[in-house]
């Protein structure tokens, strides 16, 4: 394919490379603003820890692995890109046309950073760091490169059938929500659960909430509006898309609150807010602005009455990752079938909207199976959760030796 440097698509990139960035340290106030006191330094650590972890496996191997030689459609060569051999300053067809390659890596290390980050929602407060830590290299190696690959690599198998996934709805947010499942189901309920059913802490911090959400919402423009690659039309929909769908997804959440007798809280908008990014991110570039309100709105309200679901259950999935990241990709992906330009359920076509339930269906069983592989190793090197006195005493004290004022 005839490669040709453009200057322009080039700054859109790396501008969208660092709002990407931006996104894990607004996942950390994100998070550390929803736990409790004594285990926000620990739960915002936890997403600033994997932009060093995989920052350094990326180079090594993990890009290769999921941009590397095709091996089959499932898997890239690891010897391919090795400690980035090859990634150069200028464009590879293959991948992107008019800017350097180096930058196109460079841009997909920011969605590999933040997805083990999302997971770690589900298990806050009761998880031992130093198995965590484990756990993002076995993640990152065994779940999502296989998955980018599949989904994101001209041979990979998932995009031959033409599965549309602009920017992670499989990569990053089913990734990251299934995971999350398995995980509640593995660590089991917060010792604090356990004694009291009806317990329930208080956010340590909302103003945390509202920036992490600010910062989230901010970086999503280059999470979805980079994706395109190149600062064209395409670019200009998915950033309009984005906005969109997260705004009809805030206000829905705060619909269904009032509907049911409750304030409108700041808390209920954020998670809306992100809800709604969520959903739009394998849609945005493939469908219309008021078909992007429509995802927003349907992926709010399908998250809402899963967190109730989630509640009634003995599943801890602490800050309801799966609920919101899980359940926003699923619907995502499905609605993107349906509404995606031309070749949608809605246009005539049934073709994609059907290889969108099978990846649906293919990624939840692979990142089920794995994911639960990935927590039995990790607590066979080190266990996977801490004691109880030290999940009473706070992470940020028994984990770090640190305090939150």
């Amino acid at each position: 394919m005839a490669t040709s440097f453009n200057s322009g698509d080039a700054a859109w990139v790396l501008t969208s490379s660092a709002l990407v960035l931006l996104m894990t340290p607004g996942l950390s106030f994100f998070y550390g603003g929803m736990v409790s006191k004594k285990n926000v330094i620990s739960t915002m650590f936890q997403s600033f820890i994997s932009m060093g972890i995989t920052s350094l496996l990326w180079v090594i191997f993990g890009f290769s692995l999921a941009f590397g030689d095709s091996i089959g459609g499932f898997i890239g060569n690891p010897t391919t890109f090795f400690m980035f051999k090859g990634v150069e300053g200028i464009p590879n067809g293959a991948f992107a046309t008019t800017i350097p390659f180096a930058l196109f890596a460079l841009f997909q290390l920011k969605f590999a950073i933040i997805t083990p980050a999302l997971v770690t929602g589900a298990f806050a407060e009761r998880v031992k760091f130093k198995a965590y830590m484990i756990f993002i290299v076995l993640f990152s190696t065994l779940i999502y490169a296989p998955i980018a690959h599949w989904t994101w690599h001209p041979d990979g198998f998932l995009r031959k059938w033409g599965v549309l996934d602009f920017a992670g709805g499989t990569v990053v947010h089913m990734s990251a929500g299934i995971a999350a499942l398995v995980a509640a189901w593995i660590f089991g309920q917060r010792s604090a659960v356990i004694e009291d059913p009806s317990h329930s802490h208080e956010p340590a911090n909302i103003p945390y909430i509202l920036l992490g959400t600010g910062m989230l919402w901010f970086g999503w423009f280059g999470f979805n509006g980079g994706s395109s690659l190149a600062a064209t039309d395409v670019a200009v929909t998915a950033f309009l898309t984005t906005n969109t769908a997260s705004a009809a997804a805030m206000l829905m959440w705060l619909l269904i609150e009032v509907l049911r007798g409750n304030q409108p809280s700041a808390m209920g908008a954020c998670i809306g807010a992100v809800v709604g990014l969520v959903a739009i991110t394998p849609a945005a570039g493939y469908v219309t602005i008021g078909h992007s309100m429509i995802i927003g709105a349907i992926a709010s309200f399908a998250s809402y009455y899963a967190v109730k679901i989630s509640s009634r259950t003995n599943l801890d999935d602490t800050l309801d990752v799966f609920s919101c990241h899980g359940i926003g990709g699923i619907t995502g992906m499905i609605l993107t079938g349906i509404f995606a330009k031309n070749v949608g359920l809605i246009y005539g076509e049934s073709r994609t909207f059907l290889y969108h339930l099978l990846a649906v269906i293919i990624v939840g069983v692979y990142t089920s199976v794995m994911s639960y592989i990935c927590f039995k190793i990790v607590d066979a090197l080190i266990p996977l959760r801490v004691s109880k006195e030290e999940e009473d005493q706070g992470l940020d004290l028994s984990q770090h030796g640190e305090v939150y004022a």
